[in-house]
């Protein structure tokens, strides 16, 4: 998928909570106060620029706003996630807060079981009030329990149109810590973290690519001397002296291109020998 605009921040919507409510009482002014938190989020997320950091900077950035945007919130982390089946591979990952890597360590490497795995995998949001007692993540909820963390919510990060792409995962000391107000107002800050993430994942791609053609470019010019100079040597054709190079490479366990440095030295210093005891 491509880039996504990151369209426009109007008005906010109605963040007064739903149904449920929170686990603490909501006074007006801290509906109000946690608007403002909300507000300032968003446009510190609209503020970034990206290209100008790099994708881990990038995304500790967001998680930071994150734990300031959501009630309730000791840490956040944002986790860019590719899920598999069973299997899951991280392509991006950073946190707010140490605790919350230590969260990580355990969800995505140790246990491989957690909220975020979850919220991705089912593309909806997903709540937990006390991990150490959590069935959903039997392995997970008490070894975070005995961290002195026990709520979750994880927010997944969906691309339209549809695409989950990654999980804003944050966390509470406290028990049920996360009410519907707290969901709520970060199912309106995770809509454009996603754009933002997910854009900077492309640039950084994009990078690493032109990184690799340029490296093509300064390598072809070596390989394409010792292709000349094993032709001729044996008189092969070009592709007959290319897949000679890859064998060479592939049994010496050694890049293409150093191989055909490796020639090319070798024949300029036998050049060299020749001229000196002429």
């Amino acid at each position: 998928m491509g880039a996504v605009g990151p369209g426009t921040i109007g008005p906010m919507a109605d963040v007064t909570p739903e149904a449920g409510g929170s686990s603490r009482e909501l006074t007006p002014e801290q509906l109000a106060a946690d608007t403002a938190d909300l507000r300032a989020s968003l446009a510190a997320l609209a503020g970034l620029v990206t290209g100008s950091q790099g994708l881990h900077e990038l995304l500790e950035r967001v998680a930071t706003f994150a734990a300031n945007a959501i009630p309730g919130a000791d840490g956040a982390g944002v986790t860019l996630l590719k899920v598999d089946g069973a299997a899951h591979r991280v392509d991006g990952l950073a946190a707010s807060h140490p605790f919350v890597t230590e969260i990580d360590e355990i969800q995505y490497v140790t246990v491989k079981e957690g909220p975020c795995i979850t919220a991705v995998l089912e593309g909806r949001t997903v709540r937990a009030g006390s991990l150490a007692a959590e069935r959903m993540w039997p392995r997970f909820g008490p070894r975070v329990g005995r961290l002195g963390v026990h709520s979750a919510l994880s927010l997944p990060l969906v691309l339209p149109p549809g695409e989950t792409v990654g999980a804003i995962n944050v966390y509470a000391h406290g028990e049920n810590a996360f009410g519907e107000h707290a969901v709520h107002l970060g199912e309106l800050f995770a809509t454009p973290a996603a754009v933002a993430v997910h854009n900077a994942q492309l640039l950084t791609q994009a990078h690493a690519l032109a990184a690799q053609l340029q490296k093509a470019l300064r390598t072809r010019p070596v390989i394409d001397q010792a292709i000349g100079l094993l032709r001729g040597r044996t008189g092969a054709t070009a592709d007959e002296a290319f897949a000679r190079l890859r064998q060479m490479s592939q049994s010496e366990h050694v890049k293409l291109a150093e191989v055909a440095k490796r020639i090319v030295d070798e024949a300029v210093r036998r050049a060299r020998a020749r001229h000196s005891s002429s």
